[in-house]
């Protein structure tokens, strides 16, 4: 599973699976702080669609962190103010990148998660369109 996919199941998901999968790598490795989470501003770049240029919209709040496991730097970077969950994405991260073997139970893990956060979505467009009104069906008299 590409890093993209694993980071985007773990911040839409439950923020339980995240901890419980770090716990993993915390309890059996020795890890070391690089960089304590910590808030800080990315800026949005945005391609302009009619003349292909780049451009900043704006700034989004973020927290990051940096940890090391076996050698393997990790980085966990999420928007808001979210401390314990950009250290367990930057554990994970790390354990990913030195290839433990924790990591390889994982998929079947991320990839349940990701069916719930699917069903989550698909409940919500569900309340949503039942809201909506069908103007093809009003009487125009």
């Amino acid at each position: 599973m590409r890093r993209k996919r694993r980071t985007e199941i773990l911040i839409n998901g439950s923020k339980e699976v995240a901890a419980g999968m770090a716990k993993e790598i915390l309890d059996h490795y020795e890890t070391e702080m690089m960089e304590e989470p910590n808030d800080g501003l990315v800026m949005v770049k945005v391609r302009e669609s009619a003349k292909k240029s780049l451009f900043y919209i704006g700034e989004v709040f973020v927290t990051e962190c940096k940890v090391r496991v076996n050698n393997s730097l990790g980085i966990g970077i999420v928007t808001g103010h979210e401390k314990e969950l950009a250290y367990h994405l930057a554990v994970i991260d790390a354990a990913y990148k030195a290839s433990l073997k924790e990591t390889e139970g994982w998929e079947e893990l991320l990839l349940e998660e990701e069916q719930m956060i699917e069903k989550e979505k698909a409940a919500k467009m569900n309340q949503v369109l039942k809201t909506k009104v069908s103007f093809e069906t009003m009487d125009t008299e």
